[in-house]
């Protein structure tokens, strides 16, 4: 572990203090990590240096809406190799709120979630993308891959 000194001016340091505060963390350095992490990531995926990730996608949707439930169950069959998990919860009567985690090639996590989002009749969809990297274990051990979150 490296120790980083930064100095900043009196304000931010007080803005910074009440964030560590309301988010319950220990120390500052605990947030400052947190924060370098979160930039460091969006840095890898909005210049394509991250070819895998998981992400978790969110979305709202009117499931009176025509078709729309079936339009997104065929989106996901099409996308069985990224899409893995589904949470299905009903908001209300007409509401539900689908949380999906993902895997795979960032640029189809990507394009399969922008896709979801775009789909007429959902809402207030979101698409949190964690860059990884992909390590197969010893042949005989198991079959599967390992991904390590790369910060």
């Amino acid at each position: 572990m490296q120790r980083m000194t930064i100095s900043v001016d009196a304000d931010l340091a007080r803005q910074f203090d009440q964030l560590v505060r309301e988010r319950g963390y220990q120390n500052r350095f605990e947030a400052f990590r947190d924060l370098l992490r979160r930039e460091l990531e969006e840095r890898r995926i909005s210049t394509h240096q991250a070819p895998y990730c998981v992400a978790a996608l969110s979305y709202v949707y009117n499931h009176h809406e025509r078709q729309l439930a079936r339009r997104l169950v065929d989106k996901h069959h099409g996308q069985h190799d990224i899409s893995h998990s589904t949470m299905h919860v009903h908001l209300d009567h007409e509401n539900c709120i689908e949380s999906v985690i993902l895997r795979g090639a960032t640029d189809a996590v990507q394009k399969f979630a922008e896709s979801v989002i775009a789909e007429r009749g959902v809402r207030h969809g979101h698409v949190f993308m964690i860059p990884v990297e992909v390590a197969h274990p010893p042949e005989r051990s198991h079959q599967h891959m390992h991904l390590h979150p790369n910060t």
